[in-house]
């Protein structure tokens, strides 16, 4: 699969896993690159870049829901020639979790182990009315989220074009995100680890049994400082909280 959709910034021959990075809600692969520093020896990076973005650009975004993760599910197989830890973040463990979900139901590959951040259970549901952000917010105020969680970078906060193309792209993720629909019986049998930011008010206090109810090989609940990325010094040596990443590991 060409790199503009499984992004890999630092190819390794001798890689034993590979680390593959799934977007959140108007996210990219920009913020996840910075991890092949950090990860241990013998795993490469691959972050999935989603239609619409970075290398990606020229093409439409996904219209909903089962279009992005069927896209996902292409680009996750592309890229399973080595064993895989299978990672999402905020809306993006949700993709994760369904794209593991339905790679089993279809026979692929399957990864060594699932890891959600910041997510409540996908089995909740989703009320749109009530998740952050949401389309009833004005640019401004998705501007605004972007900004509280260091989404933008430099050139973008100071070029107008790119901040307008910045809350296009997170409006585009909210519509694919609010057509999400949970798939009755959907579950994983890999076990999963499950990260959330003791701050973060998004997330429900019973998240850990809602997580484990999915998880049909173990559950580690990790609670880490900060709120739903983390303080920065946690996001930027994420990977090296993960146990799964290191060989011979399980989530207990």
């Amino acid at each position: 699969m060409k790199d503009t959709v499984v992004v890999r910034p630092r190819r390794d021959p001798q890689a034993v896993r590979r680390f593959i990075c799934l977007g959140y809600c108007g996210g990219g692969v920009g913020s996840y690159l910075k991890w092949a520093d950090v990860l241990p020896d013998g795993v490469e990076l691959a972050a999935v870049c989603y239609p619409g973005r970075e290398g990606r650009f020229v093409e439409g975004f996904a219209g909903d829901w089962e279009e992005l993760v069927e896209d996902v599910i292409t680009a996750v197989v592309s890229a399973s020639d080595l064993p895989y830890v299978l990672f999402g973040h905020s809306m993006g463990s949700w993709v994760a979790f369904d794209v593991a979900s339905r790679l089993e139901e279809r026979g692929h590959r399957r990864p060594e182990a699932l890891v959600v951040s910041s997510a409540n259970a996908p089995s909740t549901g989703l009320d749109a009315g009530e998740v952050i952000p949401s389309q009833a917010q004005s640019d401004e105020q998705l501007l605004g989220w972007m900004r509280e969680f260091g989404l933008l970078p430099q050139h973008v906060l100071e070029d107008a074009d790119l901040q307008e193309m910045a809350v296009e792209l997170m409006r585009a993720d909210i519509r694919v995100r609010d057509s999400f629909r949970f798939r009755a019986g959907s579950g994983v049998t890999v076990p999963v680890e499950l990260f959330t930011g003791a701050g973060d008010t998004t997330i429900d206090p019973d998240v850990r049994e809602q997580w484990r109810r999915l998880a049909g090989n173990g559950l580690r609940h990790t609670e880490l400082p900060g709120s739903h990325f983390y303080t920065p010094g946690i996001w930027d040596a994420f990977p090296s909280h993960i146990s799964s990443l290191r060989s011979g590991t399980r989530a207990a």
